[in-house]
């Protein structure tokens, strides 16, 4: 999904840059594993990385899961006002076990993968998101454009316009 709203924020011209596990956790984080301290840190260094990417004029999108309410109001308080925005990829539990293409949950199922966010690892769903993103029945077309809708809604596109 985050790859779709990148890739549509491109065709628009926005200048954006997605930071995801993928490419977070193979460098910058590899020493860091699944606890609880290491998502913390986990969290905190992407939120750094982030900041640093707005202050160059780009549209960060991070893709992470981010457990603990208190990780994610640390990193809104990295950045100025209108500099962030949460959203909550709100998926039920059996859906992201079904969708599951790395089968990341079939691991911390059967307890090759330890602390494993809402297996035996809590997560504490936003209290009040900026987008409130119900997946379950949406496509991930769908999803790409209603996040780029919202955006837009908001305002924060036109705060980055192209010179």
């Amino acid at each position: 999904m985050a790859n779709a709203v990148e890739s549509k924020l491109l065709q628009m011209g926005k200048h954006s840059y997605l930071l995801d596990g993928d490419n977070v956790r193979h460098g910058l984080n590899k020493d860091l594993g699944f606890s609880d301290a290491d998502r913390v840190e986990n969290i905190r260094r992407v939120g750094e990385v982030a900041k640093l990417f707005v202050d160059s004029g780009a549209i960060v999108i991070t893709a992470f899961i981010s457990p603990f309410e208190s990780e994610r109001q640390q990193v809104r308080d990295l950045m100025q006002d209108g500099e962030f925005l949460e959203v909550f990829v709100d998926t039920p539990l059996d859906v992201c076990e079904a969708r599951d293409p790395k089968g990341l949950y079939k691991k911390a199922r059967s307890g090759e993968i330890k602390h494993f966010t809402g297996i035996d690892s809590e997560y504490q769903k936003p209290v009040h998101p900026d987008i409130h993103l119900k997946t379950e029945n949406l496509s991930i077309e769908a999803c790409a454009d209603f996040v780029v809708s919202e955006l837009e809604n908001k305002g924060y596109l036109h705060l980055r316009e192209e010179t």
